[in-house]
């Protein structure tokens, strides 16, 4: 037997344990299985780095609009300033703001995408977000290119104030403008979605689709519980819940996601 003082620690990192089964693989293991667990199918959550990687062909993008940021037109300050926050949040993640918007082939067919990234104050949707996918939908006009978007949010960035309520009708417009131009909108709701962007542009998709057991709806489960008063039913707000209620279209596997967006897209085309 090994001498405790002996023993090598495993270095922190090396192995990932599922939140949802506790079974436990090693991160480059749990890397290669698109970050979906072998045990139970819980999918983990992922940023648009990984999104993009899974989407465009041999991870190929442009993208767009890659050096927007926010200031802070409301001078907010909690615990810290917000602009400073912005900038703390900027080095910790190597991210701009909480979306990304790009431009690729997805099985040799064109695709305009903006992805939505948590790790960037709870993948909030504040005035940069707005703007990037406005930007990313007139991209897709201009060259007519079908428009996916991935959410994953919080909901609105409250430091932004209305400034970030307005994102709402901002985009809501611009899909208007992209339905006008009969070019095709995807919608792709993730883990969670929630909030002002479950009430604008992530449900108004020509076809909203999800990932198993996301949680999607505007109010948490916890939030609406208490305001009614009552238990509610099992699995409630799950994409699979909302599935069965008519608000989505489809449920696809994280592994089955770049196949089924190109058979949608070579649908729309034809």
């Amino acid at each position: 037997m090994t001498p405790t003082t002996e023993k090598k620690e495993t270095p922190e990192g090396l192995w990932y344990k599922c939140p949802k089964c506790n079974h436990v693989v090693s991160t480059e293991d749990h890397s290669l299985s698109l970050h979906v667990c072998n045990g139970c199918g819980h999918h983990d959550k992922i940023g648009s780095k990984e999104y993009f990687a899974i989407i465009f062909d041999d991870n190929k993008f442009k993208e767009l609009d890659a050096n927007l940021t926010s200031s802070n037109p409301l001078n907010f300050e909690d615990t810290k300033k917000y602009s400073d926050r912005i900038v703390a949040t900027q080095k910790k993640t190597n991210l701009k703001d909480a979306a990304r918007s790009a431009v690729g082939k997805i099985n040799n067919q064109n695709l305009v995408v903006t992805c939505m990234d948590f790790d960037f104050i709870g993948g909030s949707m504040g005035s940069v977000v707005g703007e990037k996918i406005a930007r990313a939908i007139d991209y897709s006009i201009k060259h007519k290119m079908p428009f996916l978007m991935i959410s994953k949010s919080g909901g609105a960035r409250m430091m932004e104030a209305a400034f970030s309520l307005m994102q709402m009708a901002k985009t809501a417009a611009k899909l208007s403008l992209l339905s006008k131009a009969k070019i095709p909108y995807i919608s792709l709701l993730t883990d969670p979605t929630t909030g002002g962007v479950t009430a604008s542009y992530a449900m108004l998709g020509d076809l909203n689709i999800a990932e198993p057991n996301a949680l999607i709806g505007f109010a948490g489960p916890r939030v609406v519980k208490e305001t009614i008063g009552k238990d509610l039913p099992e699995g409630f707000q799950t994409s699979e819940f909302v599935l069965e209620h008519g608000f989505l279209d489809l449920i696809v596997e994280r592994k089955d996601l770049k196949e089924k967006l190109s058979q949608l897209i070579s649908m729309f085309n034809n």
